[in-house]
């Protein structure tokens, strides 16, 4: 399919910049094939049958974005910025640098610039390898739990590009950009369908007969990156890392069989899930969902509002349909829905 035929346009004030508070009363947009219903985020309880199973995902966010200045090569020192977006092994990442043309194989960065440093003084890596879109893989001089420290002290919370281009990330951002549950460090950019969960919230919904499961899937910048392809079938997602375990799977299995429902919590639940097919997991995923995917292991989708022309559209308008969540959109563009990471959120209902 072309990628135009996934854009829209929005207006730049419907991108929120701060979530709601509390959490849960976000505004929730019903997105059914016979139509649409506005509701709030802590009806959630009424809109699902007791037996379903709300997916999530437990990722936490890791402060992974660095700043620093090449060293020791002609004399100069460039500042460097850098976007961790996955752990290779115990002292190496992949991470998108900018200006990556300040950067040849070999070169030494060292992060942690303007008074900035960790326990055991400045974090420094060396360039390995080079690739394509200003991706880069560090060697880092520190591994296991001394890096992980390291990359806490000299780190910032990564928000998403169009919400840190309209201003700095904040001592708020810590919380807020964080699920409740969050628990398994890995991720550079929030599950953001979870962060309108609250510990009340959770609760009434186990009241109300609706389980829960968790899955883990470290989410990527490549989340953010923009798809440059003309064509759908141009354009190649980058690998992200992701677990589901044994028990998890038998258990959902069983909520099928009893007549329930499985219900992803975020597109990133739904990616992971369909990659492993309710098989044991763990590994990386490269899915990318577009229309004409026929979904094995989901059934409903909790999840934010996306952008124009990103693969997140892509997927929605997969699970609902292009036509549908066309619809949906404009409808919640007219509405004063809030858009993105910090915004609202959707819960939507198959194609037929």
């Amino acid at each position: 399919m072309r990628v135009s035929d996934f854009d829209f346009e929005l207006p730049p004030e419907r991108i929120a910049l701060r979530p709601v508070s509390p959490r849960d009363v976000s505004k929730l947009l019903v997105v059914r094939p016979q139509g649409l219903d506005d509701h709030v985020f802590r009806d959630l309880p009424s809109l699902l049958k007791p037996g379903d199973v709300l997916v999530f995902n437990n990722t936490r966010v890791i402060p992974a974005a660095l700043s620093g200045n090449r060293i020791g090569r002609g004399g100069t020192t460039p500042k460097i910025e850098a976007l961790l977006h996955m752990r290779l092994d115990g002292s190496r990442w992949k991470a998108f640098a900018k200006p990556a043309k300040k950067l040849e194989k070999g070169d030494r960065v060292r992060f942690g610039s303007e008074g900035k440093l960790c326990l055991i003084g400045h974090l420094d890596a060396t360039v390995e390898e080079k690739g394509e879109a200003g991706e880069v893989t560090f060697a880092f001089d520190f591994s296991g739990p001394a890096l992980d420290e390291a990359i806490t002290a000299v780190g910032e919370m990564p928000l998403p590009p169009y919400i840190a281009g309209k201003r700095g990330t904040d001592e708020k951002d810590k919380a807020d950009y964080q699920t409740v549950f969050a628990e398994r460090e890995g991720a550079v950019a929030a599950p953001t369908a979870g962060l309108h969960f609250t510990p009340e919230l959770m609760n009434k919904l186990e009241a109300s007969g609706i389980s829960t499961e968790f899955v883990t899937l470290h989410v990527g910048a490549g989340t953010f990156l923009p798809v440059k392809a003309e064509d759908t079938a141009d354009h190649k997602m980058h690998a992200e890392w992701g677990e589901v375990t044994a028990g998890t799977c038998e258990r959902l299995k069983s909520v099928r069989a009893k007549g329930g429902r499985i219900v992803a919590v975020g597109t990133t639940s739904l990616r992971l899930l369909e990659s492993a097919g309710l098989e044991p997991f763990s590994g990386t995923t490269e899915i990318f969902i577009t229309p004409g995917y026929k979904f094995r292991a989901v059934d409903l989708l909790i999840t934010n509002f996306h952008l124009p022309k990103s693969t997140l559209f892509m997927l929605v308008s997969a699970f609902a349909g292009l036509k549908t969540m066309r619809a949906a959109y404009a409808h919640a563009i007219a509405n004063d829905y809030r858009f993105y990471s910090y915004g609202d959120s959707s819960l939507l209902f198959p194609s037929p």
